[in-house]
């Protein structure tokens, strides 16, 4: 098969990184340079990815689309694709739940084929190996496959059904996220009471405690501002299965509360006392 043109929808730190993985496989990959910041196109250029001027001329000469976006805008990106009746493979990557992930392929069909996707783990930089998992049409999924082979970027196929990919995906992110949460909520009564340090040091002998990990707490409030919204589309899952959203809908209340963290780097202590703060 000739090597397909990539279009990476939007080149913030994951989708960069996994559109980085993409270029071996790839004739070029792209990316769109209109309304993006700065940072966005340095990171792109240290990816190597190639800049086009708008969002036309990247559906027109890409084979292969990959949406890596904040799930909030995952839909309307989607929108504003089939506007352009695009016709390759789209890859919906993103931390959305099955319906929404349904509800773009309505979008974007016949025209376009698509393929569910969900990432598990962190961007592929500095040896980290995380899974795209994809389910969709049998042919879509193994273009997919083939265009990762031999990256950092591990993919395994689910089955063929839209929504089984951002299932898996919330499904974990419902576990592993909100667990982060209730670290940050322990340690921070802990701490009022002069007992944090008795308290990591119960959990340290657990090794697989993230209370035995507390610095996590910094690094979750850094990222609160994506992990929110995957926690509101986990809870919508989770209610469409008859199952209770609120611990959800609650973990995704406290990460609000570390909006204005975006990106930081903050202490454990500036973190816990962010948290305090109605």
């Amino acid at each position: 098969m000739d090597q397909p043109t990539v279009g990476i929808l939007h080149p913030g730190s994951m989708g960069a990184a996994v559109a980085a993985c993409a270029t071996t496989n790839a004739a070029a990959v792209l990316w769109c340079e209109t309304g993006r910041s700065t940072a966005s196109a340095a990171r792109a250029a240290r990816f190597g990815l190639t800049p086009v001027a708008d969002l036309a001329e990247l559906l027109d000469r890409s084979d292969i689309v990959i949406s890596l976006c904040p799930p909030a805008a995952a839909e309307d990106l989607a929108r504003d694709v089939a506007g352009h009746r695009f016709a390759g493979v789209y890859a919906e990557a993103n931390a959305i739940n099955p319906e929404r992930a349904q509800r773009i392929a309505a979008l974007l069909e016949p025209a376009a084929t698509v393929v569910d996707g969900g990432v598990v783990g962190s961007p592929p930089v500095r040896g980290k190996t995380p899974a795209l998992y994809l389910s969709g049409p049998v042919g879509a999924t193994e273009r997919i496959e083939a265009l990762f082979a031999g990256t950092a970027v591990r993919t395994a196929v689910l089955g063929t059904k839209v929504g089984q990919a951002s299932a898996l995906k919330l499904s974990y992110a419902a576990f592993q996220k909100t667990s982060r949460v209730l670290v940050a909520l322990a340690v921070g009564m802990a701490r009022e009471h002069g007992v944090d340090q008795e308290l990591i040091e119960v959990a340290s002998r657990r090794t697989d405690s993230y209370l035995a990990e507390p610095e996590y707490v910094a690094k979750t409030a850094a990222r609160a501002w994506r992990w929110g919204p995957e926690l509101e589309e986990a809870a919508d899952t989770l209610a469409a299965a008859g199952l209770p959203p609120e611990m959800l809908r609650a973990a995704a209340s406290t990460l609000a509360r570390w909006h204005d963290a975006k990106d930081g780097e903050l202490t454990l202590a500036e973190a816990l006392d962010q948290l305090a703060q109605p």
